[in-house]
């Protein structure tokens, strides 16, 4: 979109972002159910969501407080499950490495799955945009996500209690997941590396505290990247 403004890109980053409401928000609500459950207060739950948005290091966490875990393991558990927000940020330097500093602190706080898998997605299917039309981009999907993921988890923590055990949110996590990744696999060391992470998961599924889900998500780069190496060399 050559002729885009940077006032359209955010607004198409914000149709963009829109969809992914359907699942970001159950999921958040059953982050609040959860965290409640547990016993975190309802300011606690507000700080937990507002500062870390991530939905999985968020679950790794409070699974480790409900069986209380030393508090070093939480916050390292946290930050294993969150390590592929560095790769996330390497790959997005390309795109808007040379952006103003404060759009570049706003993407990094904002810089989740939902947002960075549909940017990539967006910015590959569109090479000519202009920086500043990728930062706004990027932004624009994370307009409507992330004031949900917040609001979500307050109703959840709120009323989490009169939900029927029936209508549990559990599904959703996979089904999302699922969705944001599939339109990644375009080449065949993508799906290598899909493959790879799918079989050692499930190998190490004995493993305590997901540590199986680390071993996997190794495995998979290593694979990609070798897959890659070979192909180049064809």
């Amino acid at each position: 979109m050559p002729s885009a403004s940077v006032k359209s890109a955010y607004i198409k980053g914000m149709r963009d972002g829109a969809p992914f409401l359907m699942m970001a928000v159950p999921f958040a609500a059953l982050f609040g159910v959860v965290a409640a459950d547990a016993g975190v207060v309802m300011s606690q739950i507000i700080g937990f969501s507002l500062l870390v948005i991530a939905g999985a290091a968020q679950f790794a966490a409070i699974q480790l407080m409900i069986e209380d875990a030393a508090i070093a393991l939480v916050l390292l558990a946290a930050l294993a499950v969150n390590l592929r927000m560095a790769m996330y940020s390497a790959s997005l330097v390309p795109h808007i490495g040379s952006a103003p500093l404060w759009q570049r602190a706003l993407i990094a706080y904002v810089n989740f799955d939902q947002t960075y898998l549909q940017s990539m997605l967006q910015y590959e299917s569109a090479p000519e945009m202009t920086v500043p039309q990728k930062a706004w981009y990027f932004l624009g999907v994370a307009t409507p996500i992330t004031p949900a993921w917040l609001g979500a988890t307050i109703v959840g923590a709120l009323v989490g209690q009169a939900i029927p055990p029936e209508y549990a949110f559990d599904f959703i996590v996979p089904i999302m997941f699922l969705a944001m990744v599939a339109p990644m696999l375009k080449s065949l060391a993508h799906v290598a590396a899909a493959v790879a992470s799918v079989v050692v998961a499930l190998a190490l599924t004995w493993l305590p505290s997901g540590t199986g889900l680390l071993i996997a998500a190794g495995c998979a780069m290593a694979v990609g990247a070798a897959v890659e190496t070979w192909m180049e060399r064809l």
